[in-house]
């Protein structure tokens, strides 16, 4: 959906679980315009901000196939942005994202 309305002039933001790099790869093939932005946490931080606990259940093994538990997360190795989250407020992060779309001419 996104692709087809960046097609028409649209900008579509999208926030993605995408844990392996050939489907991030298929979808940049598929768009002349995609930025890519890695919001990057380590796991122990990704672990202490779930509300839900999703990772004890993965780590209990009530979960299975739960990425960077029992599934990898392949890091994208050359992302137009990356967001710390871990060292970043979210101000920051936004400028960061915000500057990065003004130096690619989308704003």
């Amino acid at each position: 959906m996104a692709n087809l309305l960046s097609r028409n002039g649209v900008v579509a933001i999208t926030a993605a679980i995408s844990p392996y790099q050939a489907i991030r790869d298929e979808v940049r093939a598929r768009s002349s315009n995609f930025v890519e932005v890695y919001v990057k946490a380590p796991l122990e931080v990704c672990e202490a901000r779930d509300v839900k606990g999703l990772y004890a259940k993965a780590r209990a093994g009530e979960i299975k196939g739960f990425t960077g538990i029992d599934d990898p997360y392949e890091e994208p190795p050359n992302p137009e942005i990356i967001c710390y989250t871990d060292g970043e407020s979210v101000a920051e992060s936004v400028t960061k994202i915000l500057s990065k779309l003004e130096e690619l001419g989308y704003i």
